[in-house]
Formats: C-alpha cells, sequence, structure tokens
C-alpha cells in the first residue's frame, strides 16, 4: 500500500512542477498546510481519497491521471513500462513529444 502513495505522490509533484508552482502554492489551492503537500509528494502520507480529490482539483487533474497504471507489482519486481510512463509523464509536453519521437527513432532502427 505504501508504494501506491509513494506513485500518487511522485505523480503530485510531477504536475505541480509542470504548473510551475510551488507547495505553498498547492496547499492555498487545495486547503492544506505546505507540510502535508511534502509528506503526500514524499509518499509519508497516505491520504485519504477526498484529500486527494482536493488536491487534483487545484492541480486541474483528474482523479483517474493520477491513479492510472498503477498495478500491484511485487516489491522485488521492477516494472519497466511504468517506469517509462512516470518518467515521461513528469516532463512537459513538448519534451514529451521529443522523447516519443526518439523512441520511434530507435524503433525503427532495432528492427535494421
Amino acid at each position: 500500500m505504501n508504494e501506491i502513495a509513494k506513485i500518487v505522490g511522485k505523480r503530485v509533484r510531477n504536475y505541480r512542477h509542470q504548473l510551475g508552482i510551488s507547495q505553498e502554492r498547492l496547499a492555498e489551492l487545495s486547503g492544506f498546510h505546505p507540510t502535508y503537500i511534502g509528506q503526500i509528494e514524499r509518499g509519508e502520507k497516505n491520504a485519504t481519497l477526498e484529500s486527494i480529490a482536493k488536491i487534483s482539483s487545484a492541480l486541474n487533474v483528474t482523479l483517474s491521471k493520477l491513479f492510472e497504471k498503477i498495478d500491484n507489482t511485487s516489491e522485488n519486481e521492477r516494472n519497466i513500462p511504468l517506469e517509462c510512463y512516470e518518467f515521461i509523464s513528469s516532463k512537459s509536453k513538448s519534451e514529451q513529444e521529443q522523447i516519443f519521437r526518439i523512441i520511434l527513432e530507435v524503433d525503427k532502427y532495432k528492427s535494421n
């Protein structure tokens, strides 16, 4: 369960960075203390769905977006697709497009 809190917290941080706002500003927008936002982002707090809903609303991100692609992979097994998803989703739209083009080019040349 703690792994889910870490993944969601990381996503909250990524979306906050994409908006270019501080933890303090996100706290203001969502009605929480900045310390609480930091604890959520680090996966230290297991926030209620109500709290996550307020934060997602402040970020203008749907709850489904925060929770998509989370599964119950064992802790000893790496989930490479999820790691790639997390990495790419933390980037700006233009960076995402560049990464995608690079992946397509690599895929094109692996067959040769």
